[in-house]
């Protein structure tokens, strides 16, 4: 389908016709798109079926970032793309989606164009039916979360595709929802956590209804499946903007909805103040590792986020003795339990975080620059527990933490393939799924039922 094409099928009654950008107008060019996704589009277009790149790598090459994944967005049915390439799996339960698999572990997804159930359109404010209807690229677009992740790129032209106002978002550097922000958040209200990162990541300003939304529903993350949750916190920390993103997630009060033991810590503790400020100081020494490239496993993740709260609520700094440490690593861990109830961290996790938590008094005591104690290093935790250590340190003001030996993957890494992929289909297959991910009965996004 060429770009008049386009915009003639989007014109009706209630859609407004695209703005179409056409070459030297915008800061995309083929050069800027990854060449296996390139060729996918190609070689899609060439098999009769519309085919654009989508979504972040649109924003990020607009915004002069290089883009973490390249999605492509196509009217060809996931059945379809596989006849195009035999190097290709389809995968997803609800909506399924086309893998395209390339040397090296890369992979390019390929989703058919949808459309909006309509009962997030015009249905009572409940939780969403499930549905799986295809669509057209306009109807593509206005069921995506934000303007900004709206945008189209057509390769023949060159041309970007805008019909939902995503340009001019960029432009401005604001955040918006797509819709009423109201029902869109209703609808899902990890949206919310979705509008604070890209506001972190970007440095964008969240749209005054938008925020209005957030501060209206934020207690409504908690209808939402803890997995969900969960994954969406791991995103936030290792993203590169964690540091950012606690700033607003501070501001709209998500952050309290996620962790209410936090909020003594950090509102109502004598020494407030200093503990949110010890909080983003560890944050900003995650970002900094994390721009450098480094992979922080799960574990690592969750007990920096809890430092400033073990330090203030535990006084973990009067912790002299193995025994004092073992009384600590139970304490922490009876009250992980209830602490982290919303995202379902997995008991083996919650044991490995309260190991290190109670084991840094022990490395900061011993730390005289020279050899640590033998019997310290036979400790199974003490690899483990080395990494959060070097990482406080230098937020105590010590030397750079670098070079740490991090062999976990993030949570959302793609699975290592390499080569042609064999030709098996239907669901037994899988996907790519978390670490921790749990069957979730209920709507389309998976809502715990009232």
């Amino acid at each position: 389908m060429t770009t008049s094409e386009t915009t003639a099928e989007a014109v009706d009654d209630n859609v407004p016709a695209p703005q179409i950008i056409p070459k030297g107008q915008h800061p995309i060019t083929n050069n800027d798109i990854d060449a296996d996704a390139l060729m996918v589009l190609r070689r899609l277009r060439q098999a009769g079926f519309t085919a654009y790149l989508v979504g972040g790598g649109v924003r990020d090459i607009f915004l002069g970032k290089a883009p973490k994944d390249f999605d492509i967005s196509t009217s060809a049915r996931p059945a379809q793309v596989r006849k195009v390439f035999r190097n290709s799996r389809i995968i997803g339960r609800r909506f399924r989606l086309a893998q395209v698999f390339f040397n090296g572990g890369k992979i390019i997804e390929v989703a058919t164009f949808r459309r909006r159930s309509e009962y997030e359109i015009a249905g009572d404010d409940v939780v969403l039916p499930a549905n799986n209807s295809f669509g057209t690229p306009v109807e593509d677009a206005f069921r995506r979360d934000l303007t900004i992740n709206a945008l189209f790129y057509e390769i023949e032209g060159s041309t970007v595709i805008d019909f939902i106002g995503g340009v001019d978002d960029l432009n401005n550097r604001v955040v918006r929802l797509i819709g009423d922000p109201e029902r869109r958040i209703t609808r899902d209200p990890v949206r919310m956590m979705r509008v604070i990162r890209h506001a972190a990541r970007a440095a964008f300003e969240v749209e005054t209804e938008t925020w209005q939304a957030i501060l209206h529903n934020r207690d409504k993350l908690l209808l939402c499946p803890v997995s969900r949750i969960r994954d969406e916190l791991l995103k936030d920390l290792c993203g590169g903007a964690s540091r950012a993103w606690a700033g607003l997630a501070f501001d709209s009060g998500i952050f309290y909805t996620i962790f209410p033991f936090y909020r003594h810590t950090l509102i109502e503790h004598e020494k407030a103040e200093d503990n949110k400020n010890r909080l983003f100081a560890v944050l900003s020494v995650i970002d900094r590792l994390v721009k450098e490239g480094q992979k922080l496993p799960d574990g690592l993740l969750i007990s920096l986020l809890l430092v400033s709260w073990v330090e203030a609520e535990l006084d973990i700094k009067n912790i002299q003795t193995q025994k004092e440490s073992y009384l600590l690593s139970r304490n922490i861990r009876e009250k992980l339990a209830g602490m982290f109830g919303n995202l379902n961290i997995k008991r083996a996790m919650q044991d490995d975080v309260a190991r290190s938590l109670a084991t840094l008094p022990l490395l900061l005591k011993h730390d005289n620059g020279k050899d640590w104690p033998k019997w310290l290093q036979k400790k199974s935790y003490f690899k483990s527990g080395m990494h959060l250590f070097q990482i406080v340190k230098e937020v105590n003001g010590g030397p750079a933490a670098a070079d740490l030996p991090f062999i976990a993957p993030s949570v959302a890494a793609a699975p290592k393939k390499t080569g042609r992929q064999p030709a098996r289909r239907g669901p037994s297959y899988g996907g790519r799924g978390t670490a921790y991910a749990i069957n979730t009965k209920g709507g389309v996004f998976g809502f715990r039922q009232h």
